[in-house]
């Protein structure tokens, strides 16, 4: 079986192909087209099938996008309608009523992806049991659709009070709507969300709304395209969960792709700090636009249901919109090879957010950009080698580089173009380390505990001084780390999550409640897994959202059903208090407990090559010469040795200062440190105290 994982990131599109019958691993990278992000994957699929039998010879094709996250930031999804319950059309608009900042007097909030005059109400009510009070009033769902129509929408949002309990209503206005306006797609809460929590259920079914006619026209063209090249395989879509689905799943409920490139990248990391055995690391996924920081533990990605998108402030909690989907818990920064470094107005040096993306690119793309970003530094430091940049299918000019560099920083500041680009460099390590150390806290953990596990084109650049920073004294880069994302998609196993709002007192939790409500999630998760699993392979997670009676916010404890309904209960209740004390360093023993949701992961791994690594046929250190760049450790320019990363052979130890450069990626290490290749191709950094 041969099987391509394709990642569309903000500046390069990465390629990783695994063929399972002899482990052979080919990559690929190139930039992205934003004007038609499938033009690249065509691209990608024809360079690595060359030779062969085309697309035709490829029997699966992975692929993740940041097309839905685009679309609701750059706000160029669907025109939505949304229909509600009488008296719940400012949902949207009243939120929590909480100020994410108390002290700003000119808060402003994320603006609703639907205007209040296309949210349209309909008289019905339903009680929290799910019981009809009012039942629905047929003809107000009609007024309510025409007048959508009228607008102009191109899809609609369904979100009635307590449908997460009882369908039916949703359901029927579905039926009407579809006969009203055939073609338009509608997104019914209790099938995206069946979840209380009214103002997240109606946000996030407005998001699966907004970005369902944008991911559907893309998701066929890029069919089309594959199809004309001769690709006759399955399809599947990268969750933002850490899974993959059906191309037809993602179409219907595009909200849960919303962040599908950097939950593949930490995939690609747990793989290989598990092969190292490395207990818990710091994933660090840094490419041409942002950098990606996440917590995996035990060789597992945390996942979390708290997530928001379309930020008014980027670091400010409750001031996005929120998508309450699980998603891998991670945080993202305005940090990549492509961010711009400006003069600020008071004289300082900025670095990020914003980013040149692929077009125009940093300066030294010679694509016609000006502005100078880290890509830019990296090169005047010494780090890149402008001959060798995408193993050299791109040549980088070095000399645009300085004079972007000089316009734009050096001569304003009155400095060096060396300094200068020395402070660009350590400012973007300093921004990600504080990110990164305000994160690993909010964990309950320290990052001096954690190795760092680093990819994506530009992570391995600035890995070492990232460690340094945080005090971590281990660096693991994994093969082709430059398309570790894209890997990650391969590894991923296939998922789907299932949830439902039950709640009660958890001493009121019976085994016949039990039963019952996760008897319906599995008969969910049947249902949406691709057809093409075989259910006997299917494993099943279970998970609980638990909190002291009173409190309003909860902690997600994993349990296992293994025993009698007392031991099940015992689980559920260490879990939770496990987490808790973790979280906030005390329980309660003598306060009762609530159960708000209960949750079942449907999950198939899938049998792939692990990538083997060509380092088993390397015999020396690779080295191929040397070159001077700035040392971050000693603060000078000091003679690197230039190592090949394919010719190193495992477990031959060698020490920096050196650049060890791949075709996707270039690994900097500092003076002092240590530096091995392990037997599954692995770089292994020990950096000094």
């Amino acid at each position: 079986m041969i099987t391509i994982g394709s990642d569309i990131g903000g500046t390069f599109t990465d390629f990783v192909e695994v063929n399972e019958a002899d482990g052979n691993v080919r990559v690929y990278k190139t930039l992205t087209t934003p004007d038609d992000p499938s033009r690249a994957i065509e691209e990608g699929v024809d360079a690595l099938t060359a030779g062969r039998a085309g697309a035709a010879a490829l029997d699966v094709m992975v692929h993740g996008t940041t097309l839905v996250i685009n679309a609701v930031i750059e706000r160029k999804g669907a025109r939505t309608g949304l229909i509600t319950t009488q008296g719940f059309r400012d949902v949207l608009e009243i939120g929590r009523e909480k100020r994410f900042d108390a002290y700003d007097l000119q808060i402003e909030f994320p603006v609703p992806l639907v205007p209040r005059y296309l949210r349209m109400e309909v008289d019905e009510r339903l009680h929290a049991s799910g019981a009809v009070i009012a039942p629905l009033d047929e003809d107000s769902v009609r007024r309510a659709v025409q007048a959508l129509k009228d607008e102009g929408c191109e899809s609609l949002a369904v979100c009635l009070l307590h449908a997460y309990r009882n369908p039916a209503h949703e359901r029927r206005i579905r039926e009407i709507a579809q006969a009203m306006m055939p073609g338009c797609p509608v997104s019914l809460s209790s099938d995206v969300l069946p979840e209380m929590k009214e103002y997240e259920r109606t946000t996030t079914t407005a998001v699966n709304a907004y970005a369902k006619p944008v991911a559907s026209r893309y998701l066929s063209r890029l069919q089309d395209r594959l199809r004309d090249r001769g690709f006759k395989g399955e399809m599947l879509m990268m969750m933002s969960s850490g899974g993959i689905n059906s191309v037809d799943f993602a179409r219907e409920f595009p909200v849960q792709i919303i962040e599908s490139g950097p939950a593949a990248g930490t995939l690609g990391a747990a793989h290989f700090a598990r092969l190292a055995n490395l207990d818990k690391v710091l994933a660090f996924d840094m490419g041409g636009t942002t950098a990606k920081l996440a917590l995996v533990e035990q060789g597992q990605a945390t996942l979390t249901n708290d997530f928001e998108v379309a930020h008014v402030h980027r670091f400010k909690p409750g001031s996005g919109i929120p998508v309450r989907i699980s998603v891998v818990d991670l945080i993202e920064i305005g940090a990549g090879g492509g961010s711009i470094a400006r003069r600020t107005p008071v004289g300082t040096l900025q670095v990020g957010p914003q980013s040149a993306s692929a077009v125009p690119g940093p300066a030294c793309y010679g694509q016609g950009g000006m502005d100078p970003t880290v890509s830019d530094a990296d090169l005047v430091l010494g780090y890149l080698d402008p001959s060798h940049f995408l193993g050299g299918r791109m040549a980088l000019d070095q000399a645009a580089a300085e004079r972007a560099i000089h316009a734009a920083l050096a001569e304003p500041l009155g400095i060096s173009v060396e300094e200068a680009a020395f402070g660009v460099h350590a400012i973007v390590n300093e921004n990600m380390a504080s990110a990164a150390k305000a994160y690993v806290s909010e964990k309950g953990e320290n990052p001096k505990s954690c190795a760092l596990v680093a990819f994506g084109g530009a992570g391995p650049v600035h890995a070492c001084d990232l460690a340094a920073r945080l005090g971590v004294r281990t660096v693991l880069i994994p093969p082709r780390a430059g398309v570790a994302a894209a890997f990650g998609m391969i590894v991923a196993p296939v998922m789907y999550a299932a949830v439902r709002s039950r709640r009660t007192l958890f001493k009121d939790l019976s085994a016949e409640k039990l039963d019952a409500v996760f008897a319906e999630m599995f008969e969910e998760c049947r249902s949406r897994l691709p057809g093409t699993v075989d259910p006997a392979q299917v494993t099943y997670e279970y998970s609980v959202d638990m909190r002291y009676l009173g409190q309003g916010y909860d902690v997600t404890a994993a349990f296992s059903r293994d025993g009698d309904h007392a031991a099940q209960l015992a689980a559920m209740r260490a879990s939770f208090e496990s987490t808790y004390r973790r979280l906030y360093g005390r329980i309660f023993t003598d306060l009762p407990l609530e159960v708000m949701n209960f949750r079942v992961t449907a999950s198939a791994a899938r049998h792939v090559a692990s990538a083997a690594s060509d380092a088993g046929r390397a015999k020396g250190d690779g080295k191929i010469g040397t070159r001077q760049a700035f040392c971050t450790r000693t603060r000078k320019w000091m003679e690197f040795a230039v190592h090949r990363r394919a010719d190193v052979a495992p477990d031959l130890p060698f020490s920096g200062p050196a650049i060890v450069e791949e075709n996707e990626s270039t690994t900097v290490v500092p003076s002092g440190a240590r530096i091995r290749v392990d037997a599954h191709g692995s770089l292994i950094v020990e950096l000094s105290q």
